[in-house]
């Protein structure tokens, strides 16, 4: 069993030394950072767990455990939500860090209070240390943590279903199996007797899952991948009047970035608004996503593009 977290822990430790060598500076979002950190640890913590030969240090190995499986659903979430095509305001992610702290300081009282574990036993199964627990008052708390986070989690992806984008729709029906499969892994953990953490391969297969989906399949979109027909012209006053498609007017803006610079969706849907004319709180309303959230996009898109203004952008494919 030792051998197994030991395994497994290896595993999720290359993940975050591959993260830093390769996906890094390719991601613009800190939650997979903390995701790969999270995850490591909750390892870490189940690894030192299974080599514990006292009550007191097997208790310390569950705390670490514990430190990463706090904040391990708030990542995923978050993940999700970004992949989704969801932002939140900077109180509500503090909001949350809050409570991941906040559940983890619970854990913090065992040894200590009888609040979260009334008692504990430290055995020996299948080669490797084991805590038998009896759960106190605030353990439950623990749980309706969980469960609020996989009913969000299943919220943001359920909404991305119902919008009428493809690439949304593929991208949530992918976070929907990886979600299905946590809760299910969650379940068998708590309703059947195991000497060995499933949670650890869970979170382990999607940190894969969500490393392939946001930046292999759809976080950067390089010029040989745009389409040769972007579709029709979305209804609304249009700005700049000309003979020129849309697919060919982002081609030819496309083509003027420098080797190796790319575009990620969302600054590709703001792209094609701009393009096509459209006002900000038109993009907003079309996107699903607030005005502040699309001047942010849109701050990122000019930054990326080298421009100052829409008629900048409009004059990369007038020339």
């Amino acid at each position: 069993m030792t051998i197994s977290y030991s395994v497994i822990f290896a595993l999720s430790f290359l993940l975050l030394i591959g993260y830093f060598l390769y996906a890094r500076k390719k991601q613009n979002t800190p939650w997979f950072l903390v995701l790969y950190l999270s995850v490591c640890v909750v390892n870490l913590g189940y690894l030192l767990l299974s080599v514990s030969q006292t009550v007191e240090f097997a208790l310390l190995a569950n705390k670490i455990a514990y430190l990463g499986q706090s904040f391990v659903p708030l990542c995923m979430f978050m993940i999700i939500s970004v992949l989704c095509g969801f932002t939140y305001q900077k109180w509500v992610k503090y909001l949350l860090i809050g409570m991941a702290l906040l559940m983890f300081s619970m854990v913090l009282t065992t040894g200590h209070l009888d609040w979260y574990y009334k008692s504990v036993e430290l055995i020996q199964a299948d080669g490797a240390a084991k805590l038998i627990k009896t759960y106190g008052v605030l353990h439950p708390f623990n749980l309706i943590y969980v469960l609020a986070y996989f009913v969000a989690m299943l919220t943001v992806i359920v909404i991305s279903l119902r919008r009428n984008h493809g690439r949304s729709q593929k991208l949530a029906g992918l976070m929907l199996a990886v979600v299905i499969g946590n809760v299910g892994m969650w379940v068998v953990e708590k309703l059947v007797t195991r000497n060995f953490e499933f949670l650890s391969v869970s979170y382990l297969m999607s940190e894969f899952v969500f490393f392939f989906v946001y930046w292999v399949l759809d976080d950067y979109v390089h010029v040989k991948d745009i389409p040769t027909h972007i579709g029709a012209v979305e209804k609304g006053p249009i700005i700049v009047v000309d003979s020129i498609d849309r697919a060919e007017k982002i081609r030819t803006i496309l083509s003027k970035l420098p080797e190796g610079t790319t575009l990620s969706p969302r600054q590709m849907d703001i792209l094609e608004g701009i393009v096509d004319g459209k006002s900000r709180k038109e993009i907003a309303a079309t996107l699903h996503l607030s005005e502040n959230t699309v001047k942010t996009h849109t701050g990122m898109l000019y930054k990326t593009l080298g421009v100052s203004s829409r008629d900048e952008i409009y004059a990369k494919y007038q020339k």
